[in-house]
């Protein structure tokens, strides 16, 4: 028992130089600027968006960088999506609504949506976007700048979350807690390692070539966290990526409450971990169990190491992630309990084959 305390801080120390690394790299998006304007495909999925899509629509009117298409895949929506996207059709020629077709065969319906979108478009570019994000002004030539200047087949942002109810201060934070305690992100351009590599599909943008030859989303038309499957394809493929965090220019709600965001992150919670139940449960037992371990096993010294590293981790991924801090911290032990919650329903959708995301099986394809 000795050793696995000795294990569990260790763990814990490695944890915290991967944060620390991912605050001093302040890998966020840098400024820039681009000569001419090439024709960018603005590509949105937006299925029952009527709360989000006039938001997204509106910023994207608002952008100064003008040489837009906006295409909108109305996928099915039973709401006012359509009627929302048809008064920006006649604000402006750049915005289209695409009607939805019946969702084929072995396609998630965002992939479906995806795919309609990119065979319609007709940039240089392709920019799929979520209807929940809101974009500053310069964010796309910055981004485009950055993917033109270090020749990225993929360049990807984690906006900056918007938490409204307590249930999303528990949850959402964990994504960034995960993500940035164990993936160091400049590695994500720097290694060649596919597995080092995540992406978020919130905001992905390709040069339209790169999209076009390998039709990424028709290749990963059932997968369930396809844009971690196109990225790792993509390094597996020699290709040149990278994903940002987010900074003001970009943000998202993801969730509105915390049983959407449990349901939401238990579509993607094993990839963290390799897609293996068996290590997501280890870690997950190992973390929860650690005081235990710690505070039996361990000197006093090693007690105060410990809650150190912990509180120290937090802040630093607080701070990358633009979060608040003292929120975070405050709701330290809500959150791993409902990561906890996250795994068993993770764990139950894989047992059932059953999970329901826009009122759609995405199990069972």
């Amino acid at each position: 028992m000795v050793y696995i305390a000795w294990f569990i801080l260790a763990l814990a120390s490695i944890n915290f130089l991967v944060s620390l690394v991912n605050l001093l790299s302040f890998h966020v998006l840098p400024e820039g600027s681009i000569g001419q304007e090439p024709l960018v495909s603005v590509l949105i999925p937006a299925r029952n968006e009527e709360t989000n899509i006039e938001n997204i629509l509106t910023d994207l009117l608002r952008i100064p960088y003008r040489n837009l298409e906006v295409l909108v895949y109305n996928d099915e929506s039973t709401d006012h999506t359509e009627q929302i996207v048809r008064v920006f059709e006649k604000k402006d020629r750049r915005f289209r609504l695409l009607s939805g077709a019946p969702l084929l065969p072995l396609y998630t319906g965002k992939n479906h949506a995806c795919d309609q979108l990119a065979s319609e478009a007709k940039g240089e570019y392709f920019l799929f976007l979520d209807a929940d994000v809101r974009l500053k002004e310069t964010l796309i030539e910055s981004a485009l700048s950055q993917l033109v200047k270090k020749q990225l087949a993929l360049l990807s942002i984690f906006p900056v979350q918007v938490m409204k109810t307590v249930g999303e201060k528990m949850s959402v934070p964990l994504m960034n807690w995960i993500l940035l305690s164990l993936l160091p992100m400049p590695l994500i351009r720097q290694s060649r390692r596919a597995s080092l590599a995540a992406a978020n599909g919130q905001f992905m943008l390709f040069p339209a070539g790169i999209y076009r030859k390998f039709r990424f989303h028709q290749l990963f038309k059932g997968h369930t966290v396809e844009d971690v499957a196109i990225i790792r394809y993509l390094k597996k493929n020699g290709e040149h990526v990278d994903t940002f965090l987010g900074n003001d220019n970009i943000s998202c709600r993801m969730y509105d409450g915390l049983g959407h965001a449990i349901e939401g992150f238990s579509k993607n919670i094993f990839l963290f971990f390799g897609n293996s139940i068996a290590l997501t449960l280890m870690y997950s037992i190992l973390i929860t169990l650690a005081p235990f371990f710690i505070v039996l096993y361990l000197p006093p010294i090693g007690w105060i190491v410990y809650a150190l590293l912990i509180l120290i981790m937090r802040v630093n991924i607080s701070l990358a992630s633009r979060q608040a801090v003292f929120q975070n911290l405050f709701y330290l032990v809500p959150q791993q309990i409902v990561f906890l919650f996250i795994i068993a329903k993770a764990v139950h959708n894989r047992i059932t084959g059953k999970l329901i995301w826009k009122d759609r099986n995405i199990l069972d394809i």
